[in-house]
């Protein structure tokens, strides 16, 4: 199964739901900008005086029916991190094909504080204005790590990726990749205006908890 092949059919019966949560989204995401705009100010202050390198992240990951697109984030690491990458994947902390290290030497001062409060993702509050994310869905994966998914796994991509999702409320990294997928396979088959709603009140624990939150 390939990311592309969901069936019309599938696709149609999910597109009421699927409008529905794009107004949802533009209406909030008008509202968040108005507030946390001074936020984004100082964050990227603190990033562009901190560290040498660009203030802003952009990776290409993988959006809705497998489509690629470049996610923004707040730098939150070292100039050289992708180069650095590979060498520190057999560290990984996290089961499965998703590379996750707590004590990661490439995340600077700076990006650990705005890890821990996720003030990192802010920036893709432009991603789901531009309609390539959600505010509520599975994250995005990076393009290889989807090209080592088993096949079930490819559900996750019916519905647009976003900036929290059920994952992220129920442990985001302590999650295991099994356990991360059967949680987006089941957001995605119910998903709903109203799911949505309640993901985003269970945020609000999630971010002041800090679990998995590296």
């Amino acid at each position: 199964m390939t990311m592309t092949s969901l069936a019309p059919t599938k696709r149609r019966r999910l597109l009421p739901k699927l409008n529905a949560k794009r107004v949802l989204d533009l209406s909030l995401v008008t509202l968040i900008l108005l507030a946390v705009w001074p936020v984004l100010a100082v964050v990227a202050g603190l990033v562009a005086i901190t560290s040498r390198g660009p203030v802003f992240f952009v990776q290409t990951r993988v959006g809705l029916y497998g489509r690629s697109f470049r996610m923004l984030k707040f730098r939150s690491m070292y100039q050289d991190a992708e180069a650095r990458r590979e060498q520190l994947i057999e560290q990984s902390e996290r089961d499965g094909v998703c590379f996750k290290l707590k004590s990661d030497p490439r995340v600077t001062p700076v990006g650990q504080f705005i890890r821990r409060w996720s003030l990192d993702e802010l920036p893709q509050l432009f991603n789901v204005l531009k309609g390539d994310m959600s505010l509520v869905g599975p994250r995005p994966a990076l393009p290889q790590e989807v090209a080592a998914y088993p096949a079930k796994a490819h559900g996750r991509h019916s519905v647009l990726p976003g900036i929290t999702g059920l994952w992220q409320v129920s442990g985001r990294a302590d999650i295991g990749f099994d356990e991360m997928i059967a949680l987006d396979l089941t957001y995605a088959r119910n998903v709903s205006v109203l799911t949505d709603i309640q993901i985003m009140f269970r945020t609000f624990n999630a971010v002041l908890s800090g679990r998995g939150a590296y």
